[in-house]
């Protein structure tokens, strides 16, 4: 495996704003039938003010045991503010493809996922990944930057006070928040455009209300994107792989049931690319 860490740089990015790629070895050789391998952008949570080591490496290990490339977006946080987050996974696209060689990447199977914040930038950039703006900011045309599928672990999604994680907006959109708040609720965004979509949340998610997963399957259904959502009766927010692995000290963190949720997310990428 090759680890490179490559700094990620568009209009706005903090200095520390990085790609952490994990490479997998793939032999030319015929000893694998492999040839190319499908990758995952991983964005993990943190409300838009950090980004989770829990919600990040521990997750990319477990798709590389998959046999999947991946690379985790260390992507800027506030005062950075929007579009800087989503320009920043579309770098990380370019990126991906300038190397799609090197590493044997298929670029016709690159999947964002996110968790909590960072699934709000992963279905941001499902829904403006064609947008005009994206394309002329980051130089690049547009299918370039096309995601085949999008994965969302309790997901921030909406701004309607009742439901909402109303730091994240605040720390995504700063000074512009009571102008902009609107247009980032993704659930009146999504289009047809919008790929294939994987969510999970549980009921009692008391930070980022389950209502933002309900909100964001019934848009996409409303316009025929295939969507998988699981909901889970019990779970903390920010539960990640909600095993062992990504216990915090206190001993929460890890919700037997819901660890779950990646043996059904293995089954719908795998349906959708398959190594």
């Amino acid at each position: 495996m090759i680890y490179q860490e490559i700094p990620i740089r568009v209009e706005g990015s903090a200095d520390y704003a990085r790609l952490e790629t994990y490479i997998l070895d793939t032999p030319h050789d015929r000893l694998l039938k492999i040839q190319k391998r499908p990758m995952i952008i991983i964005c993990p949570g943190g409300g838009y003010e950090m980004t989770s080591y829990r919600e990040g490496e521990p997750v990319a290990m477990h798709f590389l045991s998959r046999g999947y490339h991946v690379c985790v977006l260390r992507y800027s946080v506030a005062p950075s503010c929007f579009p800087t987050q989503v320009l920043e996974v579309g770098q990380a696209m370019k990126i991906i493809h300038e190397h799609a060689r090197e590493w044997s990447v298929d670029v016709d199977k690159i999947v964002v996922q996110g968790a909590s914040a960072g699934g709000h930038l992963a279905a941001s950039y499902g829904i403006f990944w064609n947008q005009e703006f994206m394309s002329s900011k980051l130089q690049a045309k547009a299918e370039e930057l096309r995601p085949k599928g999008i994965m969302l672990s309790y997901p921030v999604i909406t701004s309607d006070p009742r439901y909402a994680h109303m730091g994240s907006f605040e720390n995504l959109l700063g000074d512009k928040l009571s102008q902009c708040a609107d247009a980032m609720s993704l659930e009146k965004q999504v289009t047809k455009t919008m790929p294939s979509c994987f969510m999970w949340h549980t009921a009692t998610d008391a930070t980022v209300p389950v209502e933002n997963s309900l909100l964001m399957a019934m848009a996409l259904r409303k316009v025929n994107v295939p969507v998988e959502l699981h909901i889970f009766p019990e779970g903390e927010h920010g539960l990640s792989l909600a095993n062992s692995l990504v216990e915090r000290e206190d001993g929460s963190g890890v919700q037997e049931e819901c660890a779950q949720w990646i043996d059904l997310a293995d089954a719908w990428i795998d349906k959708l690319c398959g190594v």
